[in-house]
């Protein structure tokens, strides 16, 4: 039996909650109108480009058979494992490690260590790194099960073809925003490790204030990084975990409207 794939409205995504939980992010309201917020987005190019989406000029050509249109189009069980499996692949690259055959490059965790002297940019940078490569990762990767998806789509008649069309329209668009937005999740996460990091320097501090004799200045004063650490390391994962959750959720409408018509096998 699969489990559902849960999905996300607007201003209430996982990752959005996980900011917010955390005090990263301020709560917001949702948006009134959501037709005229997207509006403030695009430029001039981008409004006439999606404009020609959704406005198509009537077909000249001949359109294909339908029985050849459809005769490579996958069944909705065996679409929504494939979706299953890549989520699967992804988590489990985040969490331990990416599985074996998955084709997916293992990025490991940086050791639980830190190295004396303690310097915010140059402790963070392993996990910027972790964080920017398991980005990456999922954006190569849901890129091409998107892609995927609209090929699907794209086989059967009518107003899935369409979505599939705006699928890609609305990708071109609003990739960038979504990459800067994404970013500034990143720039949390430093911010954060930069906080915890110096209330431990501070304890390294007044541990070193508390040594008072001359035996006790022989032995190391450094107080090891310790839970504060393997916490931090723990809310790196949960956010990438979210960051998932939300890049997923186009492709998982295009599963549902594939889905809608094109019922899953009983």
């Amino acid at each position: 039996m699969t489990r559902a794939l849960p999905r996300a409205h607007i201003n209430s995504s996982r990752l959005t909650h996980f900011l917010t939980e955390n005090a990263m992010l301020d709560a917001v309201q949702p948006p009134q109108n959501v037709g005229q917020q997207l509006g403030d987005w695009l430029n001039f190019r981008q409004a006439i480009a999606l404009h020609g989406v959704l406005h198509p000029e009537p077909s000249q050509g001949h359109d294909t058979p339908a029985h050849l249109r459809r005769a490579a189009v996958m069944s909705a069980d065996a679409l929504r494992r494939h979706v299953e499996k890549v989520r699967a692949q992804l988590e489990q690259s985040i969490q331990q490690g990416a599985p074996t055959g998955s084709g997916l490059a293992r990025i490991d965790m940086p050791p639980p260590t830190l190295d004396e002297p303690l310097e915010v940019k140059t402790a963070y940078e392993p996990y910027r790194r972790f964080h920017a490569a398991h980005q990456r990762q999922m954006e190569t990767s849901l890129q091409s099960l998107r892609s995927q998806l609209r090929g699907q789509l794209g086989k059967c008649p009518g107003p899935l073809q369409q979505l599939a069309t705006l699928d890609a329209a609305f990708e071109n668009i609003l990739g960038e925003r979504e990459t800067m937005l994404l970013g500034k999740v990143a720039k949390l996460l430093e911010k954060r490790f930069a906080q915890a990091l110096k209330q431990h320097i501070k304890q390294q501090a007044e541990a070193r204030a508390m040594v008072t004799t001359e035996a006790d200045h022989t032995v190391s004063t450094a107080v090891p990084p310790g839970s504060w650490l393997m916490a931090f390391r723990q809310t790196l994962r949960t956010a990438l975990l979210a960051e998932l959750d939300t890049r997923l959720q186009p492709a998982l409408g295009l599963l549902e409207a594939f889905e809608s018509q094109n019922p899953q096998e009983q």
